[in-house]
């Protein structure tokens, strides 16, 4: 896998903040945070949610056949794919 830069990073953690409102966590918010079945607050309608506020965060579109499950295993693998996804 390759290094994700850190303003990426940095990016899709306020994104997730924003999308799930849970601004008294932000600080807990890692690379290796887990997402999917690890948040309550992120449910489908909420990664519906967060891949729009991605989409216009980062200026790019999001492919449905890459936005698979693994993308959404820890917060680093959501901003890895974020990363590939806007070159």
């Amino acid at each position: 896998m390759e290094s994700t830069s850190t303003s990426t990073l940095d990016g899709v953690k306020a994104v997730i903040v924003q999308v799930l409102g849970i601004e008294d966590r932000a600080d807990t918010l890692e690379a290796s945070t887990p997402l999917f079945g690890s948040m309550p607050e992120l449910d489908s309608l909420a990664v519906v949610e967060l891949a729009a506020a991605l989409e216009s965060h980062f200026d790019f579109e999001i492919d449905d056949a890459d936005f698979t499950g693994e993308v959404f295993e820890t917060v680093g693998t959501l901003a890895q794919f974020v990363d590939d996804s806007h070159k």
